[in-house]
Formats: structure tokens, sequence, C-alpha cells
């Protein structure tokens, strides 16, 4: 049973997991656009847009919260070099969007093995 048991193994050690998930949302915060398998998309797609949203609630917010808000993000990033586009890119455009920072297109399957690829995107206002 699974119960209450968040995320998926996708096949990983914990180190390795935490790695790839890393890796693959900086990727989508640089280029705001990623090729990549369903499941690593469905894996990475919620802990992205809670990232977006702790930086676009920080906007508005008071100079220690901005302060908090950059640290819980780096901490998740593992690392500050992401953190400016995301703060000062990214989030602004969100400001009137509540929630759905991201889209999943279908591109079929992947011809090596026949993993289900998706493009995963930042969405356009």
């Amino acid at each position: 049973m699974r119960h209450q048991v968040a995320g998926k193994k996708l096949n990983r050690t914990k180190g390795a997991r935490i790695a790839l998930r890393r890796t693959l949302i900086k990727q989508l915060f640089e280029h705001e656009r990623i090729k990549t398998t369903k499941a690593k998309a469905q894996a990475i797609r919620g802990e992205a847009e809670k990232m977006i949203t702790v930086a676009r609630n920080s906007i508005e917010a008071e100079d220690a919260q901005k302060v908090h808000a950059r640290r819980l993000i780096a901490a998740r990033l593992g690392g500050n070099k992401m953190l400016p586009k995301l703060f000062d890119d990214i989030a602004p455009r969100f400001v009137n969007r509540n929630g759905g920072y991201t889209r999943m297109l279908k591109l079929g399957p992947r011809k090596g093995d026949g993993a289900d690829m998706v493009l995963l995107e930042l969405v356009e206002e």
C-alpha cells in the first residue's frame, strides 16, 4: 500500500531522484520549455508550480518574507543561480494567474523504447 506516500520513484535511488527533479526544474525555469518523458514531467510539475507560487506571492510581501521565500526556493533548487530569473522574470508574469502555470503537450512515443514524450512548458499569458 502506498497510502500517503508522495512522489514517484522513477526507478532511481533517493539521491538520483532528488538530483533528477532538481535538474529538470532548473532546466524548465532556464529554458521555459523542456522535452521529457510523461512520468518525469508529472513528477516535477507540481513542485515547479509551487515554487512559482511562492515566488509570485513574495512580490508584494515585506523584505523579511522576500528573503525567506528566496531561501526556501534556494534550498529546493540547490543553489542561487536560477533565483533571479524565477523571482524577477517568471513570477511577475503570473501575478494575475491563480495557478496552472505549466502546460504538457503530448509528442508521442520515443523511437528507442516507446516511452511517452511530452513538452512541458510555462504558459504564456
